[in-house]
């Protein structure tokens, strides 16, 4: 395979470049163009008209595109041009469109060898106004293009046709093959390298959709994506805690004691339960939201609905009954670090966000299985790898859920009860990465608050390991089958605009005092100490002290308590990162050593863990950075980094497929009203809800 095969058809001539121009131009709508809303993610039309200007200014150069993405307008820009949408007025100038895009240009009709370059692009004005090669020893984001031509590659190779053969595997094996981040070794070796999990069907049923992860095989492949040329077939250690984790101990059939553990419905052997009947959401008055192309109004709440490829869904200029609450609210990155020491094992480090993204990641949400009820779905658009724009459909849902009871008070005296049903905003969107599956969503309650939950699922990354033994680095968890000891640690970006652009956090905690004669003289008084953070700076959660940590506007006091208006984050309590402070894990990923992180904002301070963590060797650019610009951020336009996650030691019940782990992390008004806001929630009652008796004597039917 040639570059020639691989990549887009070269443009020849300015002439034609100005051809593919006027094209692209005369397929956007001209109402489009005129109204498309400066935060509105860019439209395929506009990603065509950017990799097209690119390419113009390379004549005959071959490429590969890994994004074209929007540059949001500086936040200074937008805080003029939103004020005034608040205010109900009409922006008198819109922000130009911007778009950043990443790609490389081969050298040579023949050969694999390319540079990376960045661009920006002025989509208003149809000029490039910047390009230039990626730094020095800096690798780009990983493309599935990529990744798919090193696989088709790496197949085909001597190489690894001969280390399959040792394994002894049935004539009618088939091998499946998972790329996977290269990770970083220490010393450094070069960027762009690729290495690959190798699995196979169980030889019983070769089924197309069947378990590969319970038929791991104990080699990892090395590519160099320059010359797309295998490096080496590293052996992947199969012993157990009793023989020292020693390599290449697997019996002459490396495979033989793995089993068929499937997890496809159609695959199971006793069938499925038949015992279940519909549970069908129905709202037949409609919903209660209103879309109005990416801006979304519920109840009292308003903002919109972004997307991008690398952090997927992004909400923008959060309001609650017209008062400004947050600017901007997105998943930053996450880590996924592996604690097995043996090689290659020690790289298995992944950057889901920047080493791929959660845009290209995004699943196509299905109606009636990812979000049930009355559903509204946004479009997110993609660079395809020459280029050309395209629409990637439905990657994030909309609808409203029912959470059970909201609030509820029954007077004893009167017998009468009040009590209101807690609806819910749901903006969910899901990722699949390889092997593993994460639904991330947003919640907007009707009192104020707003939820980030993760649920994390999929099928575990597993490795083989040699029959009846067990390890120190994980769980046994299929005969042959072990899945290793790892972590999921995410972090939040919360752009806070509470009551307006100028915030404070204020780390507040809960303390006892020691019996005293003035003070507390029975000994069972405690207070709330009140810490604000003056200087860009980090903390942890201490759930022991029950810390939270308030974003306030200190220029606006709540009338009843004198307080600062404000939203408290109670941080989520997760483990932070195992790895050693002194390895190469912790080195990139900086920002999940500690839960909080409170940075001055900057235009571009967008990414918790640097711009580039594809086989990065250390955090760069990161929140640990930011912080030691030691800047002052007391009243001033800041930003919060929460981190949070989970520890994974693996159980038997995770597999074949895991159920869903959960976490949740709340922004909730903390003295920003001035009473419970869900306190005009009509309360439930069973003419809307229209509840009905089980009547276990009549076969599971209904009474009327």
């Amino acid at each position: 395979m040639s570059p020639h095969d691989a990549h887009t058809a070269t443009i020849h001539s300015a002439a034609q470049a100005n051809e593919r121009l006027k094209s692209l131009q005369g397929q956007i709508d001209p109402s489009v163009r005129t109204y498309r809303h400066p935060l509105d993610p860019l439209s395929p039309e506009e990603i065509s008209i950017a990799s097209t200007l690119i390419k113009a200014n390379h004549i005959g150069k071959r490429f590969q595109f890994r994004y074209v993405t929007l540059v949001e307008p500086p936040k200074r820009t937008m805080m003029a041009y939103l004020d005034e949408e608040l205010a109900g007025r009409t922006p008198a100038q819109k922000p130009e469109r911007i778009a950043e895009a990443l790609y490389s240009i081969f050298d040579h009709e023949t050969g694999w060898s390319y540079k990376v370059y960045e661009a920006v692009v002025n989509l208003d004005t149809n000029k490039v106004v910047k390009e230039e090669p990626l730094p020095e020893g800096v690798s780009e984001a990983l493309s599935f293009k990529t990744m798919g031509d090193a696989q088709a590659i790496l197949v085909e190779s001597k190489e690894f046709k001969d280390a399959i053969a040792k394994l002894g595997l049935p004539d009618n094996i088939m091998i499946e093959i998972d790329p996977w981040m290269y990770g970083v070794d220490m010393p450094k070796f070069g960027p762009n390298r690729l290495s690959f999990l190798c699995y196979a069907r169980h030889p019983s049923n070769n089924h197309i959709d069947g378990n590969i992860y319970a038929v791991p095989l104990p080699i990892i492949p090395l590519m160099d994506l320059q010359t797309m040329k295998v490096i080496s077939i590293e052996p992947a250690a199969s012993g157990g805690t009793e023989d020292g984790n020693a390599y290449n101990t697997h019996p002459k059939k490396a495979i033989d004691h793995c089993i068929a553990n499937e997890y496809a419905q159609d695959l199971q052997p006793k069938g499925l339960r038949t015992d279940l009947k519909p549970l069908q959401v129905v709202q037949p008055e409609g919903a209660s939201f209103a879309v109005t192309g990416r801006l979304v109004e519920w109840q009292k709440w308003r903002f919109r609905v972004g997307w991008n490829y690398r952090e997927g869904m992004v909400i923008h200029d959060v309001t609650y009954d017209g008062r400004r609450v947050f600017h901007r609210l997105s998943l930053s990155d996450m880590t996924v670090p592996y604690g097995d020491p043996r090689t290659p094992y020690h790289r298995k480090q992944a950057f889901d966000l920047g080493d791929i993204g959660a845009g290209l990641s995004a699943n196509n949400l299905a109606l009636g299985c990812d979000c049930l009820g009355l559903i509204h779905y946004f479009q997110g658009a993609l660079a395809k790898h020459t280029g050309e724009g395209e629409e990637k459909g439905n990657v994030v849902c909309l609808h409203e859920q029912d959470m059970g009871i909201g609030w509820k008070h029954t007077n004893y005296r009167t017998e009468r009860a009040v009590v209101t049903r807690n609806r819910m905003l749901v903006i969910q969107q899901i990722l699949t990465v390889a092997n593993y599956e994460y639904i991330f969503a947003w919640q907007f309650d009707q009192a104020g608050a707003i939820h980030f939950e993760t649920r994390a699922t999929g099928i575990l990354s597993t490795c083989l390991i040699d029959p009846g033994k067990v390890s120190e680095w994980g769980n046994v968890v299929s005969p042959g089958v072990m899945a290793q000891y790892h972590q999921h640690i995410f972090c939040l970006r919360i752009d806070p605009a509470i009551d307006g652009w100028k915030n404070s956090v204020v780390q507040e905690e809960a303390v006892s005092l020691p019996i005293s004669k003035e003070r507390n003289p029975f000994g069972n008084a405690f207070v709330t100490e009140k810490k604000v953070i003056k200087t860009s700076s980090y903390s942890d959660a201490a759930p022991e002290k029950n810390r939270v940590f308030k974003i306030v506007n200190p220029s606006k006091l709540n009338a009843y308590s004198k307080n600062p208006v404000g939203y408290k984050l109670v941080p989520h309590t997760g483990q932070l990162l195992l790895a050693d402070p002194g390895s190469v894990a912790a080195a990139r990923a900086r920002f999940a050593q500690h839960h909080l992180w409170v940075t001055r904002h900057r235009d571009g301070d967008l990414w918790c863990g640097g711009k580039y963590t594809n086989q990065s060797y250390r955090e760069d650019g990161g929140v640990q950075d930011m912080i030691e610009r030691n800047e002052n951020v007391e009243n001033e336009d800041i930003l919060v980094w929460h981190t949070f996650g989970m520890t994974h030691i693996p159980r038997v019940e995770d597999f074949p497929v895991m159920p869903v782990e959960v976490h949740q992390v709340s922004l909730k008004p903390a003295d920003f009203f001035e009473r419970n806001p869900a306190i005009d929630v009509p309360a439930s009652n069973q003419m809307l809800n229209k509840s009905v008796l089980y009547d276990a004597n009549k076969s599971g039917s209904c009474c009327k």
